[in-house]
């Protein structure tokens, strides 16, 4: 009996060490898509400006990266033979990541936009992490406030606490001077933060418009997201800010369900495995007890 026990436990760890070898869907904080779209003017494959494109995204990566010099923002244009030809360019990455995940964000960022803007003269998008840009026509050092993304999340009824709470969030980021900007007051957090090729002054004309707008059009949610072009504020209870928003960038909005399916169809993938496995060690130990049984009998 002892030798069955043994082939069982050693059919088992195979079966687990199996299991634990196979993909699982997860995705790290600072790629979760929050938005994106592209300009709807098309590019000629080949010309000047698909080489100016390449270029500055190129750019991008490659600053964000950078050993010893690698910032959280950068900013890029390159001319072409005319004006039409000429690329505009910048990178954002969140205040408070280190360098080596900046890079990754930005490198991910960049990769993606290539394949949701492919010939497209422009482009955005928007991770938990950083931001790409890049277009034909000028916008680096240009305030924006035009709303790109507004969420809001589940009414949690009026908590005078909560909502307290959540002012004091808000005013505290709308007084602030930073680029980035991060604050607290008990369970509500808060983040605030601009582009970085605006002046101290339009920076905070646009967070504190940004602000305004989540006060107004939030009310009592449990969280909210306000992203303009240029700058974002944001608020949650708790210390979750895993919701996401997927609204389009005002170019061409593109769907990210697919993303989704993928994760559900792993997933699926990985229960079939699991039931199709723990089906095979139950036929298994009932073979092998007929056997003992048989041996048993004689």
């Amino acid at each position: 009996m002892s030798v069955s026990l043994s082939l069982c436990l050693s059919s088992l760890l195979i079966f687990l060490i199996t299991f634990s070898a196979l993909p699982s869907p997860s995705i790290s904080a600072i790629d979760t898509f929050i938005f994106g779209g592209c300009a709807q003017i098309r590019y000629v494959q080949g010309s000047p400006y698909e080489s100016n494109v390449n270029s500055i995204l190129t750019s991008l990566v490659n600053s964000a990266s950078a050993p010893g010099i690698a910032a959280l923002y950068n900013k890029y244009s390159i001319a072409g033979p005319t004006s039409q030809d000429t690329v505009y360019g910048l990178y954002q990455c969140r205040g408070d990541l280190n360098p080596g995940d900046c890079a990754r964000c930005v490198a991910r960022c960049v990769s993606q936009l290539g394949a949701l803007c492919l010939d497209n003269c422009g482009g955005a998008l928007q991770l938990e992490g950083c931001f790409v840009k890049y277009d034909n026509a000028t916008f680096l050092g240009v305030e924006d406030k035009t709303v790109v993304v507004k969420k809001c999340g589940p009414s949690i009824g009026y908590d005078s606490d909560a909502l307290t709470r959540r002012d004091a969030v808000l005013g505290y980021l709308a007084g602030g001077t930073q680029t980035f900007r991060v604050g607290g007051s008990g369970n509500t957090q808060g983040m605030a933060q601009c582009v970085g090729d605006l002046s101290a002054s339009e920076c905070q004309d646009c967070v504190s418009d940004a602000i305004g707008r989540l006060r107004s059009e939030c009310g009592t949610a449990a969280w909210g997201d306000m992203f303009l072009a240029k700058c974002y504020a944001r608020f949650w209870e708790g210390g979750d800010r895993s919701h996401t928003s997927n609204d389009g960038y005002g170019y061409d909005h593109h769907d990210h369900d697919s993303d989704n399916d993928e994760d559900i169809e792993k997933t699926l993938a990985i229960l079939i495995g699991l039931i199709a496995g723990v089906a095979l060690i139950i036929v298994f130990l009932s073979f092998l007890r007929k056997v003992l049984e048989g041996k048993d009998g004689k």
